[in-house]
């Protein structure tokens, strides 16, 4: 099947002054989702300064259809990452802290006392920034879920990624209705902290599909809710089968704010974490 040439709306600016994150963020030896994950919007986010901080390794348990991040084997615990990760939050002065993580799920709790150290430690430094977990789904257990929940972070993350029926190849090691549970109890545990969700489009899903899984979200009191366009970072994963017209991404946006949630971001090149700050602050995202 030839592939679509890339339409305009997807071009992204290329940034040259992106030395100073980056060199902080190597000197503190650490990762970030925008660079591991192949993100189209690094440029934008390393020039505000913000970046979104990927612990417990950079090789996910896991070997999701969409993902480029390495599964090639599970690392120990760096146990002085969350300082290292709060030391640079506190160096790049963020009002908003995002933390996820690759899937570990040869660890008893998924990573979950790791997490939770990482909030506290950035909590410590930036007493006044909010901070956003983006969490794996720490296969259910709710003990996991309540260390990371327990840690009091202001945005509670947790992606849905795709509808239903594309699961078994996009999400073949996962499961969408404990990913809805992991929001419902995430939901229930934190003390006034909002929950979040996203999901890609542009991987084979139907329009009602992409509604009935923001009905799902809603069901289980998600806040806030972000939808972009998936593009294919290497060769070996998952085509991209269909370019999402904006347009359609609009009437995503509409159909979102109808159902209630708080804050939406849907456009092309929405990914989970970008422009986090602007989302949790309620400011509707340009599409």
């Amino acid at each position: 099947m030839k592939t679509e040439r890339l339409p305009e709306w997807l071009k992204t600016n290329t940034f040259e002054d992106l030395r100073d994150t980056k060199v902080l963020l190597r000197k503190k030896r650490l990762r970030t989702v925008c660079e591991e994950a192949r993100c189209p919007n690094k440029g934008y986010c390393f020039n505000k300064p913000t970046a979104t901080f990927m612990i417990l390794g950079d090789s996910c348990t896991r070997n999701c259809g969409f993902c480029s991040v390495s599964h090639t084997g599970a690392q120990p615990l760096d146990a002085d990452e969350p300082e290292r990760v709060a030391e640079a939050a506190f160096e790049m002065r963020l009002k908003h802290v995002v933390i996820t993580s690759v899937t570990r799920d040869d660890l008893p709790d998924g990573g979950a006392a790791h997490f939770a150290k990482t909030v506290l430690a950035v909590r410590q430094r930036l007493p006044q920034s909010v901070i956003e977990v983006l969490t794996p789904d720490f296969k259910g257990d709710v003990g996991a879920l309540k260390i990371v929940t327990d840690s009091a972070p202001d945005v509670f993350n947790h992606n849905v990624e795709t509808v239903p029926s594309l699961y078994s190849i996009v999400r073949p090691e996962a499961d969408y209705e404990m990913s809805l549970t992991v929001l419902r109890n995430a939901r229930e545990l934190l003390n006034g902290s909002r929950t979040k969700s996203g999901l890609m489009v542009g991987l084979g899903e139907r329009f009602d599909e992409v509604i009935a899984v923001l009905k799902d979200l809603r069901a289980v009191g998600c806040n806030y809710v972000t939808i972009g366009q998936y593009l294919r970072p290497k060769k070996s994963n998952l085509p991209v089968v269909q370019y999402v017209h904006p347009d359609i991404f609009l009437k995503y946006k509409e159909e979102a704010l109808l159902l209630g949630f708080e804050a939406v971001a849907s456009a092309p090149l929405v990914r989970s974490s970008m422009d986090a700050f602007e989302l949790n602050a309620k400011q509707q995202l340009p599409s």
